[in-house]
Order: structure tokens, then C-alpha cells, then sequence
């Protein structure tokens, strides 16, 4: 049903840009933790940064089977409870006393986040009138956008002045006032019915759906093959002082906000030219890291491009998974989106530490711009003409 925005509409779509914001942030603040957290439990570098990968292959692989054991729940109760687990595991997390007990917590997380990023899409779709899809997608990704900006460095901020549990306090406190809120303005959402998965051979024998999915992998290992080992390139290739890191990363995340903006304005226009675009960008920055690298000026507008298409394009296949599936079948759809764009993350991250291992860091762009190429081939010749 086509309509206007109404308050009551946009008081919704708030609450879930803010239950995006914190999910975000969760996600990618232990990056910036790593080392005050293997100092307090007395480890190496490789075993904190578990708290990283197992976190992203819990998501790669719990997001399917849980989503669905909850996909006969009403949409509106799912998300309160996800809120609220969320927070609690938050809590667990300020709370450890034993690296053990901090994994726990954060395998916690990864299953409230596995099942958040398969219905906080659809739901939003859902909540606002047809002709305004466009929009409620843009604030969702808008608020993962802000807390690559504000979030990430306002949770390293608090774990540098007050310790890194402070930091999980916070999110974990933000995310209860979350809670309350959505509780009060987000309107029930009914079910479509449950998924069996006797039916998931039904789903994923739709051939454009498996293409956006390998499309989806290609893109996404492409991107953290160089977006992984970004802080290391700017310190070794272009000699950034951190400051001046910093600043980079917080301007390709506003860029990301912009890129959600152009998303909103321009994707219902001509959704195979946009997503085209998007990916070409990407493949033009990541291959122009290296020649970019010599100058802070040009290195800081290839990596803000490079935020602004990543984004543009994580909305926009969303948006087009939306429309090849069916209302019962879009959140599974939706959950194996996310398993395997975060399986592309665990690739990424592994093809760009063979690089700098095998090579040079200084190429960590050449190679994801390889694989984004083929990737503009794939959906330029073949896929983008399957989608409608």
C-alpha cells in the first residue's frame, strides 16, 4: 500500500536505525579493544583475535538454522527480544572475569546479530508505506553508517579512559534505552508464517537467487581483502600518523552515510545501472589504492569513494533480495545474505593476510580490485540481466 510518512512511521524507523546503530557498533568496537583486552587476560595477539573471527563464523553459520527456529515469531516480539538479549550479553561481557567467559558473551552477540540483519531489513520494509522502501532501507544502513563514524571511535574513547568493560557497559546500557523505545513505537508486524526448511531446495533453486548469492561472496571478500588491512596500509604505505588514520576512518564511514543518501535518491530509478555503478566504483578504488598511496589527500577520497559505493551496494542487494522472494521466504533469504557476506569477510581478511604475508601490503588493493572486476563482469554480462 502506497501513503505518506507519518510521525508514527518515522518514530518506528527510528527505533530500528538505533537497534542498528548498536549492533554495529558491537560488532567492530572489539577491533579497537584487541589490545587492552589480551593485556588484561595475559594473551597473544592471535588467540584475542579470536573474539573476532569466531564471532563472524558463528554469524556465517548460525544465521540460516536460527532464523528458522524464530521465523514463526511475530516480527514485533522477535525484535524486543533480540534487543534484549543483546543487551544482556553486553552485560555478561562487562562482567567477565576470564577470556572464556568474554567468548561466551561474544557468541552471545553473534547469534542476536545473526538473526537481527535477516528480519531488521523486511521489517522495515513492511512498517512504511510501498513507495517509501527506498527510504526505510537508506535509515537502516544509516545507522550502521553512523556507528562506523561516532560508534567505533566513542567506544574506544571510553575503553581508553575507563577501561575496556566500560565500553560493553555502554553499548549494553544504550541498548536498554533501545529497548524501551522500540517497545513504545514500533507496531506489531504479523508473520507471514514459518519457513520449513523442507522448502529451503524451493528457494534456492531459483537461479537468480544463488547469482546474487555467489555475486554477494565476490563483492564482499573483494572489499575486506583490502578494507581488513586498512590501518596498517595508511601507517606503512602512506606514513599516516594515527591521527590523521583516524580522521580517514571516520570520513569513509560518513561516506557510507552518503552513500545511503544516494541510494535513497537514485537506486528505484534504474536498479541494475546502480548496482553496477556501485561495484565499478568499488573496483576503480580499491585498484587505485596503490598509485592514491603517495598522498594522504588522495588516499583519504580513494577509501571515502571506496565507504560511500560499499554501502550504496550493501542497501541496494538487499533491496533486490527483497524482490526476487516472497513474503514468507524474504527473511531466510535474507539470514543466508548474511552468512555469506560474512563468510566474504573471513575470505577477504584471509586473501589480504596472504598478500601482506606472501607480497606486499602495499597490493592488498590490486587483489581486491581483481576480484571486484570479475565480480562488474559477472553481474554486467549475466546477472544484472536476470534481475527486473
Amino acid at each position: 500500500m502506497e501513503g505518506h510518512m507519518t510521525p508514527r512511521h518515522w518514530l518506528a524507523l527510528t527505533g530500528l536505525t538505533f537497534a542498528a546503530f548498536i549492533f554495529n557498533t558491537s560488532e567492530f568496537v572489539p577491533i579497537g579493544l584487541l589490545t587492552d583486552i589480551k593485556e588484561d587476560f595475559h594473551l597473544t595477539e592471535a588467540s584475542v583475535g579470536l573474539l573476532i573471527s569466531v564471532y563472524a563464523w558463528v554469524v556465517t553459520l548460525l544465521s540460516l538454522p536460527l532464523m528458522i527456529m524464530v521465523s514463526r515469531m511475530e516480527l514485533r516480539r522477535l525484535m524486543l527480544w533480540l534487543i534484549g538479549l543483546f543487551a544482556i550479553c553486553q552485560v555478561v561481557s562487562y562482567l567477565s572475569t576470564s577470556y572464556p567467559m568474554l567468548m561466551a558473551s561474544r557468541i552471545g552477540v553473534a547469534c542476536t546479530h545473526a538473526i537481527f540483519w535477516s528480519v531488521v531489513a523486511p521489517m522495515a520494509v513492511r512498517i512504511t508505506p510501498a513507495n517509501h522502501k527506498a527510504l526505510a532501507l537508506s535509515m537502516v544502513v544509516t545507522g550502521s553508517s553512523v556507528a562506523m563514524v561516532l560508534g567505533m571511535p566513542l567506544g574506544r574513547m571510553i575503553g581508553l579512559h575507563l577501561g575496556w568493560r566500560m565500553t560493553f557497559l555502554s553499548i549494553g546500557g544504550f541498548a536498554f534505552l533501545t529497548l524501551a523505545y522500540t517497545h513504545v513505537f514500533l507496531p506489531a508486524v504479523p508473520n507471514r508464517g514459518g519457513f520449513s526448511p523442507r522448502r529451503l531446495p524451493t528457494l534456492l533453486s531459483q537461479g537468480t537467487l544463488r547469482g546474487l548469492y555467489l555475486f554477494t561472496l565476490l563483492v564482499a571478500t573483494a572489499y575486506y581483502v583490502c578494507y581488513s588491512y586498512v590501518e596498517p596500509f595508511l601507517k606503512q604505505v602512506t606514513q599516516m600518523p594515527d591521527s590523521l588514520v583516524t580522521a580517514t576512518l571516520m570520513l569513509m564511514g560518513g561516506a557510507g552515510f552518503l552513500g545511503s543518501l544516494i541510494y535513497a535518491k537514485c537506486y528505484d530509478r534504474n536498479p541494475r545501472l546502480f548496482v553496477a555503478c556501485t561495484v565499478g566504483v568499488l573496483t576503480t578504488t580499491l585498484a587505485a589504492t596503490l598509485p592514491a598511496a603517495f598522498s594522504p589527500c588522495a588516499i583519504a577520497l580513494t577509501f571515502a569513494l571506496m565507504g560511500m559505493a560499499a554501502t550504496a551496494y550493501n542497501v541496494a542487494m538487499q533491496s533486490v533480495i527483497i524482490q526476487v522472494t516472497s513474503e514468507e521466504s524474504t527473511a531466510v533469504a535474507m539470514s543466508i545474505f548474511s552468512g555469506i557476506f560474512n563468510l566474504g569477510i573471513g575470505c577477504g581478511a584471509f586473501l589480504g593476510g596472504s598478500i601482506c604475508t606472501h607480497d606486499t601490503i602495499a597490493h592488498i588493493g590490486l587483489g581486491g580490485g581483481a576480484i571486484a572486476l570479475i565480480a562488474l563482469l559477472y553481474w554486467t554480462l549475466r546477472l544484472g540481466r536476470m534481475v527486473h
